[in-house]
Formats: structure tokens, sequence, C-alpha cells
């Protein structure tokens, strides 16, 4: 029998910053929330000479999850190298990553190759997983080289005041939400562009399918169709919206989400502002239809 597939990523790119202030601003540990969209949160466990061990936590993912989990690192500013590893793997059996600076005149590139296996119950494969990988590396390098370079520009003193990076994200970054039905993708967000006010995503809803009710006790809702027809029941009201056509949803007002059609219908949605926390954000009134109890 075969040994499981070890996932292998290495990702590299050029910014235009010298070299101490990339190494600087990328391995202050505690920042990391301000330079990565990705992370809400850096705690600082314990630090020993040159090795930090720290507690990372992700914004919520779709269904409301945060995904925490500890690190070690261990920075050598004269190799220019850094060694790192998960100290609580979580769904892998292993994670170890290697980060490498190398000055290119009056830049810097900075190369992160990560070895991974995944636990044979992980929700997903080590294949999966290594494609997810790459497609999150590309949009976080992104975002840093735009504030590293702003950093070096503006003689800025770190992460904590450089601008949000302004990005695009596509409808096929980000997963798609199935738990009140439909296909929901939060395409703009806090996890996805740092936003501080609000996210925007889209609904893909088939024949027959709904979104089941719910409501928003701290956001209103702009729900505009732009292809196909659903039907909208608010606080028990039904009433169509057609393509072209908007509806705007007060916060506390619970609503529904039906297509009786027999076209699909895409539609685009903002919300805004965000609640306290992400869990406070729906407050479900039914179940899913076939859903366990």
């Amino acid at each position: 029998m075969s040994a499981p597939t070890i996932g292998h990523v290495d990702n590299e790119i050029l910014i235009n910053a010298p070299f101490d202030v990339v190494w600087d601003a990328t391995n202050d540990v505690e920042k990391w929330p301000e330079l990565f969209t990705e992370y809400a949160s850096a705690e600082i466990i314990e630090r020993s000479g040159d090795t930090v061990r720290f507690r990372l936590a992700m914004h919520p993912d779709e269904n409301g999850k945060v995904w925490s989990w500890v690190s070690e690192r261990t920075p050598d500013k004269a190799t220019r190298r850094v060694v790192a590893r998960r100290v609580e793997p979580g769904p892998f059996e292993f994670m170890n990553i290697e980060w490498l600076y190398e000055a290119e005149g009056k830049a810097t590139r900075m190369r992160w190759i990560q070895d991974f296996r995944m636990r044979p119950d992980a929700p997903i494969d080590t294949a999966a997983m290594t494609d997810r990988i790459n497609a999150n590396t590309a949009i976080q390098m992104d975002v840093i080289r735009d504030k590293v370079e702003r950093i070096a520009l503006h003689g800025i003193g770190g992460p904590s005041k450089a601008r949000p990076a302004i990005k695009t994200v596509s409808i096929e970054d980000v997963p798609s939400n199935r738990r009140r039905g439909g296909d929901i993708r939060t395409i703009l967000s806090p996890a996805t562009v740092g936003s501080t006010s609000g996210f925007m995503g889209t609904l893909r809803l088939q024949p027959a399918e709904v979104v089941t009710e719910h409501w928003h006790p701290y956001s209103e809702e702009f729900l505009f169709c732009v292809e196909g027809a659903i039907t909208v029941r608010l606080d028990g009201r039904e009433l169509p919206l057609n393509a072209n056509e908007g509806v705007h949803i007060p916060i506390g007002v619970k609503h529904r989400l039906m297509n009786n059609g027999a076209a699909p219908a895409f539609l685009v949605f903002t919300l805004g502002p965000l609640a306290p926390r992400p869990e406070l954000g729906h407050v479900d009134t039914e179940a899913l239809p076939g859903s366990a109890p």
C-alpha cells in the first residue's frame, strides 16, 4: 500500500521594498492581523531565544466557524530564512513551513514553501488542500506586497498605519455556503479584503430552491436580481423580484427567498453594518428542508 500523498507548495513574490523593511514587516507576528486579511488575531504564547510560539485565529468562515491553531517559528535574519511548523496541526498530520528572502537590487523576493499532509478524517484531502493553499497564498502575497510597498514608499512605521490593499476577488476564489439553501458566496468581506463596515456576495438559486427564513439583528440587506426571478417573503408578505430589480430588507425583518420559476436566478446582495460578532449576524427561524432535525 502506497504512502499517503505529501502536499508541497512553493510560492514567491517580488516586493519593491528593501530587505530590512520586508523582513521587519512580515516577521512582526503580533501585527499579522493587520498584514494578512485572513487572520483575526495573533496571540504570543511564549518566546525562547529567536523562537516564538503563538496562536492564530482566522476570521469566521462561511458557516461561522473560527479556525485556530498554535504555531512556532524561528527567524534567522543573518541567513534570511524562517522555519516554522504547526504545533497544533488540526486537520493536518503535519505542516512545515519555510520562508526565504532574497534581495534583488532595491527589491526583495519573498518565497513561502509549505510541506504537509492531511489527516484521513480531514474534510478535504491533501490534493484539494494543495489547490486551496496555492490560491490563498497568491491572494495574501498580493495584499502583503501592497502594504509593505506602501510602508517603504511613505515611511509608515508599520502595517497598522497602512491602508487596506485594493484588490479584486473572483467568485471562484470563495467557497459556496449552502447552509440556508442555494449557492451563496461571500466575495468581499473582512476575511477576503479586510472590510470593516459590511460585506457583498452572490446567490444562485435553482428552480424550486429556497433560502430559508432568517433575519439580521444588526444589518440591513440590499438584494438585486441580475438574472431570472424569485419571490421574496418579508415578514409574511410575498412580492416578486425580477431581473434588474432590487429590494431593501431593513434590520429585523424576517425574509425567505424562493425560486418558484422554471429558470435559475442570480442575485447580488450587500449587508451592513457588520454585527459585533459574526455569530450574531443571522437568526434562523426555519431549518433547510430535508436537513436533520
